[in-house]
């Protein structure tokens, strides 16, 4: 007689919608900027507690309704994330909205059995998949918000910790609007743990509420030019990948710019070495490295891509509390694989990244937009191909200042959606002071080759261990 199956790694307890106070019901047009989100996969990003020591919260019970309580609060301000899309027709097309009819987002209660904080963390070895069963709507794809919940939330009790996870429509806005409304949810939950704090029951002063109209050149919905839209999402699975969690302490970080610097001089580009960054050195130090763990020929070219914030970029500028998407992939020019690693890491951080950063001017995004007009796209795996890398996410997001009211996060970590072979996503380092943990994803062979990559592994170090600094 066979062997009945393993029980599932984590197991649902409970699942509860959350509302937000009534209101009139309001719809919210999708700028050029989130629709072309529609075939992308949902944000899938959480963070790793301890569990709370001191009452009223005695359980994950507790817990699970702590944070449903304020959500519901925070939702009075984010009020779209409560949403659903809709699909208008028009006479020359369609158009996508947020309906705001207080739908509900969703809180699952879940358990995994037998887990521990050092089984999802562990030091020196890949993020286990173990992880991605932490994030329900694990395929779903941004164009579900038609019918799904555009946000999700699943509380993971552990043997000795709770992981929360976050399951947010990438359509709805972008990483910068979304860590801010998960910020302002944990500010109210600190707050109704402590009542006489300011926050109990609003956003609180030092908190601005989201701006919530969108943005488009002249100010009129996005209305494209198809019958149906289900035609331009795609639903791709991504090849068996690997997944590493890389800690930069500032120390290292300030010596990987140092050495890009001290090239740049020698090589008599003092203007180079006048701008360079941190994030320019490190986008150079794992575009290099990534290229030669592929093996690629000296003549196969590659474009090293970042995504890459517009609120600043645009004149006149966004206010950082826009909620939308106001993001773009901008890419170095196409290098061959033998220039890139023979010019060095500071012409690369210079020349190659620093220039494309610096071109994304006002002029820049609103030609791109008008273009995107004229001919209509969305993002999908197939937008990044097997020779480049891909710079995500942000060390500015403020992940561990995402505080319910018992204590800082252990790690952050995320699921399965949006990955492929050379996608790194950066994060804050958890001591701050401006280090930063990168997630790095890879095909196996690939690798297996940059964990045999001295230049690599003397600036980063395996997330638990301390960084080597030999520069």
């Amino acid at each position: 007689m066979p062997l009945p199956p393993p029980p599932p790694p984590v197991r649902v307890v409970s699942t509860r919608t959350v509302k937000p106070p009534p209101r009139p019901r309001e719809r919210i047009p999708l700028t050029s900027w989130d629709v072309a989100m529609l075939s992308a996969n949902y944000i899938q990003k959480g963070l790793l507690f301890t569990p709370p020591t001191s009452p009223p919260l005695h359980s994950t019970a507790d817990v699970v309704d702590h944070l449903a309580a304020s959500l519901a609060t925070a939702l009075d301000a984010y009020y779209p994330v409560a949403g659903r899309f809709v699909t208008e027709r028009h006479q020359q097309g369609c158009s996508v909205s947020i309906d705001c009819d207080g739908q509900g987002v969703q809180i699952v209660h879940a358990v995994a059995d037998g887990v521990s904080i050092a089984d999802v963390i562990p030091a020196d070895a890949d993020v286990p998949r173990l992880v991605h069963s932490f994030f329900p709507l694990e395929d779903a794809v941004n164009y579900d918000g038609h019918h799904v919940p555009l946000f999700v939330v699943q509380v993971t009790e552990l043997n000795d910790g709770i992981f929360v996870g976050f399951v947010y429509n990438h359509a709805l806005s972008d990483g910068t609007a979304f860590w801010d409304f998960i910020n302002a949810w944990a500010e109210i939950a600190r707050g109704r743990l402590a009542p006489q704090a300011q926050g109990a029951e609003s956003l609180g002063s030092s908190r601005r509420p989201p701006l919530l109209k969108r943005w488009s050149p002249d100010g009129a919905p996005v209305v494209l030019p198809y019958a149906d839209l289900s035609e331009l999402i795609e639903r791709l699975e991504p090849p068996l990948l690997r997944e590493r969690m890389l800690h930069l302490s500032a120390e290292s970080l300030v010596a990987l710019k140092e050495r890009a610097r001290q090239e740049l001089l020698a090589a008599g580009d003092t203007a180079g070495a006048a701008a360079l960054t941190r994030f320019q050195a490190l986008s150079s130090l794992l575009w290099r490295c990534i290229t030669r763990a592929r093996g690629m020929a000296p003549e196969q070219e590659t474009v090293c891509r970042v995504a890459i914030n517009n609120r600043g970029r645009l004149r006149p500028p966004l206010p950082v509390e826009y909620f939308g998407n106001s993001i773009y992939v901008i890419g170095t020019k196409a290098l061959r694989a033998s220039e890139l690693l023979e010019r060095g890491h500071g012409w690369a951080a210079a020349a190659a990244v620093g220039r494309a950063v610096a071109a994304h001017t006002d002029e820049g995004i609103r030609a791109r937009v008008e273009a995107w007009m004229a001919k209509p796209a969305v993002y999908s795996l197939r937008y990044f191909d097997a020779s480049c890398v891909m710079m995500g996410s942000s060390p500015r997001f403020d992940l561990y200042g995402c505080d319910f009211g018992w204590g800082k996060a252990v790690a952050a970590r995320s699921g399965k959606a949006n990955k492929f072979d050379g996608m790194t996503s950066l994060f804050p380092g958890r001591e701050g002071g401006g280090s930063m943990d990168a997630e790095l994803v890879l095909t196996p062979e690939h690798m297996a080759a940059l964990e045999d990559d001295g230049e690599f592994w003397t600036a980063v170090s395996p997330v638990g261990k301390k960084p080597r600094v030999l520069f």
